[in-house]
C-alpha cells in the first residue's frame, strides 16, 4: 500500500502517523498552544524527532459545534507554517481544509502534499477539481452534517452500510474528476456525526472499507467516544484509551492513524508490531 505524491510515493508497508499540528484558538485539545510561526514549527521538529511520517496542518477547528472560518484567515494560519515546515523539514505536509481556495494555496505557496477534506469533497463545489488539477492525493472523509450541526442527534440504520455506500460513490465522484486511486485515502470519520456504538463498530469493522483498494486513514485521538468508554471529560486524561484505539484500528486494517500525541502512538505501534499484533501490510491491493 502507498501513497503517491506529486514526486515520489510513501509506502504504507507498516501504519504511518500522523502528527496533529493544529493552529487555531480554539481546538477541542490542543486549541491556542502553536499559535505563533515559531511555536508550531517547534512542535513540527518535535513530531519529526519522534519518528512522523506526515504532519497534518489545521487553521480551523473541526469540533463539535464549531463554526466555520473566512478563508482568507484560515489560509493565512496555515501556509506560512506549511511553507516553513517543507523549506526546514523532510516530512510530507498534509492541510486539513475542505475549502478548496484554501486547499489551493496550501499546494501552491506552501508546497502542501496532501489535502484533508472532512467533507470528502463535498462542501467545495471545486475542490474535486481543484485536487485533480493539483496532482495531490486527498483524504476523503464521511460526515453526517457539518462540524456545527454534527453531534445534533446522528442516526444511522447501519452504520457501515452507509460508509459503505457513501465511499463508493465518492471514489466513482473522485475517479470521474481526474483523482488517481492512488491518490486517494478514506477516512471513516470517527466523531463526525457518529454515536458511541457507531463509532465502536466502525473500528471493529474497519476492514470492510479495504474493498475500496485505499488506505485507510484513521483519527480517534483524545475524542469524546474514548472519554464515554473510559470515564474521562477531560480530553488532556485519555491517552491510554487513544493508544488502545490507534492499535486496534491499525490491527483491523488502518494505515494512517492521525493522532496529536506522536511519540506514543510511535511507540505503542512498534510494540504491538514486536508482539505480532499487525498483520503484514501488502505493497499493492
Amino acid at each position: 500500500m502507498r501513497i503517491h505524491l506529486r514526486n515520489r510515493y510513501l509506502t504504507l508497508e507498516e501504519p504511518a502517523v500522523m502528527g496533529v499540528l493544529n493552529v487555531t484558538p480554539d481546538s477541542f485539545f490542543d486549541g491556542g498552544r502553536y499559535l505563533s510561526l515559531d511555536l508550531a514549527l517547534s512542535r513540527a521538529r518535535e513530531m519529526v524527532a519522534q519518528g512522523v511520517d506526515i504532519i497534518d496542518v489545521g487553521g480551523e477547528s473541526t469540533r463539535p459545534g464549531a463554526r466555520s472560518l473566512d478563508a482568507e484567515e484560515e489560509a493565512n494560519r496555515v501556509v506560512p507554517v506549511i511553507r516553513q515546515i517543507k523549506m526546514e523539514m523532510d516530512v510530507p505536509v498534509s492541510v486539513d481544509t475542505y475549502k478548496e481556495s484554501v486547499a489551493r494555496r496550501a499546494v501552491e505557496e506552501g508546497a502542501a502534499d496532501i489535502i484533508n477534506d472532512i467533507s470528502g469533497l463535498r462542501f467545495s463545489p471545486r475542490m474535486a477539481a481543484t485536487v485533480a488539477e493539483l496532482e495531490v492525493p486527498v483524504v476523503i472523509m464521511h460526515i453526517k452534517g457539518t462540524p456545527e450541526n454534527m453531534q445534533r442527534n446522528p442516526e444511522y440504520t447501519d452504520v457501515i452500510a452507509e460508509l459503505t455506500e457513501y465511499f463508493k460513490e465518492r471514489v466513482r465522484m473522485a475517479r470521474s474528476a481526474g483523482i488517481a486511486l492512488d491518490r486517494m485515502l478514506l477516512d471513516p470519520g470517527i466523531g463526525f456525526g457518529k454515536r458511541l456504538q457507531d463509532n465502536i463498530d466502525i473500528l471493529k469493522r474497519l476492514q470492510t472499507f479495504l474493498v475500496f483498494n485505499c488506505p485507510l486513514m484513521v483519527g480517534v485521538s483524545r475524542k469524546s467516544f474514548l472519554g464515554a468508554l473510559g470515564g474521562k471529560e477531560d480530553p488532556a486524561e485519555r491517552l491510554p484509551e487513544t493508544l488502545i484505539a490507534v492499535v486496534s484500528a491499525a490491527m483491523n486494517g488502518a494505515s494512517v492513524l492521525r493522532v496529536h500525541d506522536v511519540d506514543a502512538a510511535v511507540r505503542a505501534l512498534k510494540v504491538a508490531r514486536a508482539l505480532g499484533l499487525l498483520p503484514p501490510h501488502k505493497e499493492e491491493f
